[in-house]
């Protein structure tokens, strides 16, 4: 059983942000996921969400 995240920003968020890792490899994790939060506008919640959700996920 996994969490799914509620809202469609966080959704766009985590998708954009697998977008981001693939292109900009250079770009420091964390600084992508900020962009992230600024650019859907996430709640302090979901943004805890969407780095708890990318560092869980991220074998690269």
């Amino acid at each position: 059983m996994s969490i799914q995240p509620e809202g469609e920003e966080i959704r766009k968020a985590v998708k954009w942000v697998s977008e981001q890792r693939k292109f900009e490899k250079k770009k420091e994790l964390n600084r992508i996921i900020e962009e992230a939060c600024i650019k859907f506008n996430l709640s302090p919640k979901e943004a805890e969400f969407l780095q708890s959700f990318v560092l869980d996920n991220s074998c690269s």
